[in-house]
């Protein structure tokens, strides 16, 4: 194996990386400093609190038609990065990004539930991959500025409900430079079919709040194939309430009926009680029977029917507790 010597000399001592990193930080800083970028991130705030971007004008500018924002602010990053890590190909960019063989996403930007990125698809990637079968609708805003590239996609839209899915509508469009684009992301999708070299976007985007569910529908006769939390915070919490269910922490069933409880999403309340009743019949039976007692809670229905079912299966029940039958 061949060891390149700057490679080498970090072995015995990583003082040179630390100081480039340092030195990468404080250039983005830098930029970051600039009137422009600066007005344009601090807005990120308002609007991931739920301000409407037209009242944002410098967030707004970089998603309005003919204005050269967008490209400016990317094009200072992008000139940004390379640059140093042209002279330090070492260098770590200091921004949260991911890459697979197909999508590459910078993260420039959040702020509560917004977030600010660039985003490249390459279109060879694109064409390796097999046709998409489903399509999937989270809660929340997207707005997307194309900055290069062309590519050829399908506006996807659920304009209804059925039983046990939705209808889909489609819209063919062309994407090209200058192109922008708003959607309410639970009822419309983008689905890219072929892209010509690579697209770069500009998206700014913000996530539905507690309780929001993610739905993945097939696209030949939009049945419902999957859905989970919106929130990565739930979802989370939901892998926890699961764990702590599989490792039989009975002593955890007075948190977990507690978040049972909570005004958050239906998926991870459910969950919790489902533990909780698995690890504590009679501290889960209880938060069972104070939800189906619960004007207004949107789950006291399924909660009334699943304790008439236990106090069917298990008649023992009815005396953990005086309970409404």
């Amino acid at each position: 194996m061949h060891i390149r010597p700057e490679l080498q000399a970090l072995r015995s001592c990583d003082a040179p990386q630390r100081q480039l990193q340092a030195e990468l930080i404080a250039a983005l800083d830098s930029w970051r400093a600039r009137a422009p970028v600066a007005r344009a991130l601090d807005q990120l705030a308002p609007f991931g609190n739920g301000a409407p971007l037209t009242g944002l004008p410098a967030l707004a500018a970089l998603f309005s038609r003919g204005d050269p924002a967008a490209a400016r602010l990317s094009g200072g990053l992008v000139n940004l990065l390379v640059s140093r890590l042209a002279e330090q190909p070492l260098g770590l960019v200091p921004l949260r990004h991911h890459c697979d063989d197909t999508i590459s996403t910078l993260a420039i930007g959040s702020s509560g539930r917004a977030t600010l990125a660039l985003q490249a698809i390459d279109g060879a990637g694109i064409a390796r991959r097999k046709p998409a079968l489903s399509v999937g609708f989270a809660p929340g805003e997207t707005f997307e500025h194309v900055l290069a590239g062309t590519a050829d996609a399908e506006l996807l839209r659920s304009s209804g409900e059925r039983p046990g899915g939705v209808e889909l509508s489609s819209n063919a469009l062309r994407l090209q430079p200058g192109t922008i684009m708003q959607r309410d992301s639970a009822a419309e999708a983008l689905l890219i079919r072929r892209v010509d070299g690579t697209l770069v976007s500009l998206k700014l985007q913000r996530r539905a709040g507690a309780g929001a569910v993610t739905r993945e529908y097939r696209l030949a006769d939009g049945a419902l194939v999957h859905q989970a939390s919106a929130s990565a915070r739930e979802s989370r919490l939901e892998l926890t309430a699961a764990l702590l269910g599989r490792m039989g922490r009975r002593d955890a069933a007075p948190l977990l009926a507690a978040m049972a409880e909570e005004e958050t999403g239906q998926s991870l309340r459910w969950q919790s009680l489902k533990e909780c009743l698995g690890l504590d019949s009679a501290e889960g039976f209880a938060a069972l029977c104070r939800i189906a007692a619960s004007a207004g809670d949107p789950l006291a229905a399924p909660a009334g029917a699943l304790r008439a079912q236990l106090l069917e299966t298990y008649p023992a029940l009815a005396g953990t507790l005086p309970c409404p039958k």
